[in-house]
């Protein structure tokens, strides 16, 4: 082995091999592996990992150390827990190493709480976390039915479990069972129970498969671990999302499971559990009749009583003929009483009306009152018409004597000038000047004028107005207009006439259509 130094004068050995980081990385793989082949690790589970790909990551720990863990997710259906963070596990598997991080790992093929100590710590866990969402209150507890019409059980069909309940229901009361068959016990039992419960409640009422009105879960007696598939979060949950009753039997009586907690009823055997479904029968046929004849005997004394009763309210009752005779004699002093009190009454209201008329004045006094009242304004309103006059005519004699003559003569005047203006006025707004001026006014039959000649159907008859008179016509197709007088309508004078001759139309104002 040769060897140099350094400028530090270090040594350095050149004959070492050198490695690459995989080939290390597959040599410490390969030494785990070959040396821990099978091993079993107790510790405390540390965040628990459930990735989306189905495999599952956490850390085994105890006070010193700790190991990372992984299972594969073929593994993890298989695994009787549900692995959470703070469970004491022994987990089985083989130690291994993943190059990627170069950190070494076990991977799991199994897992089993570490001891019974571990198992109570994770059921009193799982009750108390159960408890606070209010799934054991009692307020949700259900009454169980008296006498179930069909009964539904969940409990494995080759175990002692179902032939001790088919025999406590024979003895006490049958009734018709459903059973669902299911695993108590080990892989896969928890889900099957969850599921059967599930079923029950699915069933329809009246559908061709009866719905049952109790459900029993039993279950015969056995260690913690035995018993853990009714301590399932999944197990309470259904029981608690049913509507239908259930009796829980898991076990012996000291044996206490979650689902005891939730159940409607808890019986400490299959055997109570049956009892407590249905009463026996001939304690309950027995009971009925007994209650019969208590109420055959109590109905017997009451009717004695009332018809004793009875008896002695009409021995105080009066004869029936002297009752209807004395009520007889009673009505007919009435209609007596009542024929004197009619008669005071007409008579009283006769005086009344008599007094009333008395005092009423007469119609011919009251007319001659009131022509007298008349002829009185009348004089009053003459004497204050003749006051008025003379005081007006005594006020125009004042104003009269105050006005000279020129005034008065200019005021007449120009009032006169005024006059001829609005009368040449109204001569130019007559429509008799516009007629003059060649214009004509149609109306129809009916003196209505017609101011289109959409209006105007054939054979109509019309009245022409000119300036100067009144012309019948009749209308033909086209809108042509033959005259009665002429074939042919005479022009109009011409616009250049400006005055109306005296032998046109003289009305005041027409209001039709100028043509």
């Amino acid at each position: 082995m040769s060897e140099s130094r350094t400028p530090a004068g270090e040594t350095r050995l050149h004959n070492l091999p050198e490695y690459s980081v995989s080939e290390i990385s597959r040599a410490v793989k390969s030494t785990l592996e070959e040396n821990f082949q099978r091993i079993r690790v107790r510790g405390e589970v540390s965040k628990p990992n459930y990735h989306g790909s189905g495999h599952l990551y956490f850390s085994l720990k105890d006070e010193d150390a700790v190991i990372d863990a992984v299972c594969w997710r073929g593994t993890v259906g298989r695994l009787k827990l549900k692995i959470e963070h703070g469970m004491e596990l022994i987990a089985t598997g083989r130690i291994s190493s993943y190059p990627g991080s170069s950190k070494y790992q076990i991977i799991i093929d199994s897992v089993e709480l570490a001891g019974e100590g571990a198992l109570l710590k994770l059921l009193e866990e799982r009750r108390k976390k159960l408890a606070a969402e209010g799934l054991f209150d009692e307020a949700r507890k259900k009454p169980l039915p008296m006498l179930p019409a069909v009964i539904g059980v969940v409990t494995s069909p080759t175990g002692a479990v179902i032939r001790d309940i088919l025999h406590r229901l024979a003895d006490r009361f049958p009734r018709p069972v459903l059973l669902w068959p299911v695993a108590v016990q080990g892989e896969g039992a928890a889900e099957q129970v969850a599921a059967a419960i599930r079923g029950f409640n699915a069933l329809l009422p009246g559908g061709k498969v009866p719905r049952p009105d109790l459900i029993i879960v039993a279950r015969g007696g056995g260690s913690l671990e035995d018993l853990w598939a009714f301590n399932e979060e999944i197990v309470v949950r259904a029981v608690a999302a049913g509507t239908i009753p259930l009796i829980s039997a898991i076990g012996h009586e000291t044996d206490t499971t979650l689902i005891d907690f939730v159940s409607d009823r808890r019986a400490p055997t299959p055997t109570a559990a049956a009892e407590m479904a249905v009463p026996v029968r001939s304690e309950l046929m027995a009971a009925i009749a007994e209650n019969g004849h208590r109420l055959a005997r109590a109905v017997a004394r009451d009717l004695a009583h009332r018809r004793t009763e009875v008896q002695g309210l009409a021995r105080g009752l009066p004869e029936p003929r002297r009752l209807i005779e004395e009520k007889t004699q009673q009505l007919d002093g009435w209609i007596e009483r009542l024929k004197g009190a009619e008669r005071g009454f007409f008579a009283e209201r006769q005086r009344q009306v008599a007094t009333l008329a008395a005092r009423l004045v007469t119609p011919g006094e009251m007319i001659r009152r009131k022509s007298q009242e008349l002829a009185h304004g009348a004089t009053l309103l003459k004497n204050a018409m003749a006051a008025f006059a003379a005081k007006k005519e005594r006020g125009l004699d004042r104003i009269a004597a105050g006005l000279r003559p020129a005034l008065v003569t200019e005021l007449i005047a120009r009032r006169r000038l005024a006059l001829d203006g609005l009368a040449r006025l109204l001569d130019g707004l007559s429509y008799e000047s516009v007629l003059q001026r060649g214009f004509v006014l149609v109306r129809d039959a009916a003196e209505r004028p017609v101011t289109q000649a959409a209006a105007v159907a054939a054979g109509m008859k019309l009245t022409l107005t000119f300036g100067d008179g009144t012309v019948p016509a009749i209308a033909e197709a086209g809108g042509r207009t033959t005259s009665r007088a002429a074939k042919a309508a005479t022009p109009a004078e011409s616009p250049s006439s400006s005055k109306p001759k005296k032998g046109g139309p003289k009305d005041s104002g027409p209001q039709g259509s100028l043509l």
